[in-house]
């Protein structure tokens, strides 16, 4: 579910690529108001292009939703840490979202993709029961969790013209795949001043996506000239192998693992179509997800948001949390 991002899901899954009454826009804003994309969408000839952009965002400037299911799979060398931490032991399930819109710079073909993410990590013999703490097996003490919960995940601007084209294409049977393979490196002593843990302070991540539009869908959604309605029925298959999570307090310069992810998403409309058991928590606990950014701006990731809400933009260290939160 970026990337230049630590656990954005949304940042990789673009870098290839609510207002409650009115999803994803203001109130009465038309499909070609000053900020809808729809006036430079329906100039995009090309196939794969009138595909991507749809992956962005709805082409009528609406908030859509990309639901985000899971699991977290600790990864070893040599099961270096077995039995305590075994490779392969399955850690985490996750379940959250990503909520997103493509915005206009008005009076030009210059789009954005706005969004925010909230993915929560949950028990891994029950994906509905949202975990609160988390006991690591090698110190053996108990931190609490910290969703993934990025405000804002925001890419652009692409100019979009007639010219504008997409990744190549594939047919699989009933359906148009395409993939988007990224590495990520991102030096966090440098420009955060802090390192995680982290080995030379660097995040290094792979994050691999396939996504999956139906035959019928494709056709229906790529006439020449037209603005479609709604999100695009599309399936990702989403596998990530990145650092320990920065609540875990395993530095990988001296625990040498990682997390290897596995997760699956599908588009919905809205957030109102998200389960009620996820949406409670949201309404209780981050209501500022129900809906996408509304306008281009600075982006967290997984790290950068810790950094920001955690450690207070630097008025701690990681470390130092570790140590504060950390109940034997």
């Amino acid at each position: 579910m970026s990337k230049r991002r630590g656990l954005t899901w949304s940042a990789a899954l673009t870098a290839l690529f609510m207002s409650v009454a009115v999803p994803g826009a203001a109130a009465g804003e038309e499909a070609d108001g000053p900020t809808s994309p729809g006036p430079v969408y329906r100039t995009v000839t090309d196939k794969s292009g009138q595909l991507s952009l749809q992956v962005s965002g709805r082409p009528d400037g609406r908030d859509m939703v990309f639901r985000i299911s899971g699991a977290v799979y600790a990864n070893i060398e040599g099961n270096a840490y077995d039995p305590q931490l075994r490779h392969g032991r399955k850690l985490f399930n996750i379940e959250g979202y990503n909520i997103r819109r493509l915005y206009r710079v008005p009076g030009t073909t210059q789009l954005y993709q706005l969004s925010r993410e909230i993915v929560f990590y949950t028990d891994p013999a029950d994906p509905t029961r949202i975990l609160r703490e988390w006991q690591n097996p090698i110190d053996l003490k108990t931190y609490p969790v910290v969703p993934i919960n990025n405000d804002a995940v925001n890419f652009g601007p692409f100019n979009v013209t007639s010219s504008y084209a997409g990744p190549p294409l594939r047919q699989i049977h009933d359906e148009t795949v395409w993939s988007s393979d990224i590495p990520v490196r991102a030096d966090f002593t440098t420009t955060l001043g802090e390192s995680f843990g982290l080995v030379n302070g660097v995040y290094a991540a792979q994050e691999m996506f396939d996504f999956y539009v139906g035959s019928r869908e494709v056709a229906a959604r790529t006439i020449p000239g037209t603005v479609p309605k709604g999100a695009m029925e599309t399936k990702v298959s989403w596998s990530r192998t990145s650092p320990w999570a920065p609540f875990m307090c395993l530095p990988e310069s001296s625990v040498r693992g990682q997390l290897t992810y596995h997760a699956r998403s599908w588009s919905v409309q809205s957030y109102v179509d998200i389960e009620p058991w996820l949406r409670a928590e949201v309404d209780a606990a981050y209501p500022l997800f129900k809906s996408a950014s509304s306008a281009p701006g600075p982006s967290e990731n997984s790290w950068t948001s810790f950094y920001n809400k955690q450690l207070g933009k630097g008025a701690t260290t990681w470390a130092d949390w570790c140590a504060a939160n950390g109940r034997a």
